[in-house]
């Protein structure tokens, strides 16, 4: 079986350029020495993270009265939203039920909520390791039933704090989408 040639990060990025001005799989695969397939995958893999970044890739087009325009920014003024972009783009995934208004805050609250996960996850074994030591008898005089409740008291608080967390983020978007659904309902009725 013959060895397959392993593109390089700039043949991949030439791939995509490429393959964007609609040159096709076939041609690419020929000039770059490789499968097909495995133009496929380049282009499967560059379109995920894209998708993975929240790389945006297109663009929309509105066309608005200069009153329109001034009450457009008015209502982005008043939310504290800075561009045009990031507010039309706000009230877009709010239309699809996605709104997502602090990205790397939800983001951020995610990776907080795992960690405590992780902790407390470590507390709990552990807790479950210290019984099995004073059930075998192992070490008693170490692990007492006080350390014992302390710890399953820890455990508890640490996963109890990492739902709230999740609970938070939770009621936050969904306040947001609330507000984000209203100020579209708005537009409609002055465009009426």
């Amino acid at each position: 079986m013959s060895q397959m040639k392993r593109l390089t990060a700039t043949e991949k990025m030439e791939i995509v350029r490429e393959a964007a001005e609609s040159v096709s799989t076939s041609d690419l695969a020929e000039r770059f020495g490789v499968s097909q397939r495995a133009i496929q995958y380049t282009l499967k893999a560059d379109a995920e993270r894209q998708k993975d970044t929240a790389v945006a890739t297109a663009a929309v087009t509105v066309k608005l009265t200069p009153e329109e325009l001034e009450a457009l920014d008015a209502v982005f003024s008043a939310a504290g939203i800075e561009t045009r972009t990031e507010g039309l783009r706000r009230l877009i995934q709010a239309a699809g039920g996605t709104f997502v208004p602090d990205v790397a805050l939800a983001a951020e609250m995610a990776r907080y909520r795992a960690l405590l996960n992780e902790v407390g996850n470590g507390v709990a074994q552990l807790t479950k390791r210290m019984a099995e030591a004073n059930r075998t008898g192992q070490a008693a005089a170490e692990f007492s039933d006080l350390r014992l409740a302390q710890m399953r008291g820890l455990a508890r608080f640490v996963l109890d704090s990492a739902d709230e967390i999740d609970l938070l983020v939770r009621r936050r978007r969904d306040a947001m989408q609330l507000a984000a659904t209203a100020a579209l309902r708005e537009f409609a009725h002055a465009a009426e």
